[in-house]
């Protein structure tokens, strides 16, 4: 689960997204359906010790653009 988050997104976009925000499930176990997925997510702990972006952090993100070695971090082009 390392490395892996969780997308929280509204409930419409969830599922316009075809619970795209689950899809670190849906790479341990791609037997699980989409539709499956958030009850998947519910019932096992071990898939909720993610990290979890929202919408408004992923557009936060959008700026960063290079990875600072010194601090371990994505930074943006003003930053470096």
């Amino acid at each position: 689960m390392q490395g892996s988050s969780l997308y929280t997104l509204p409930r419409v976009l969830q599922w316009f997204s075809g619970n795209i925000g689950f899809h670190h499930i849906h790479h341990l176990s791609p037997l699980i359906p989409n539709y499956r997925l958030p009850k998947a997510f519910r019932e096992q702990p071990v898939f909720q010790r993610v990290d979890r972006l929202t919408l408004l952090s992923s557009l936060r993100s959008l700026r960063l653009r290079l990875y600072d070695e010194e601090s371990r971090r994505l930074i943006g082009f003003r930053g470096a």
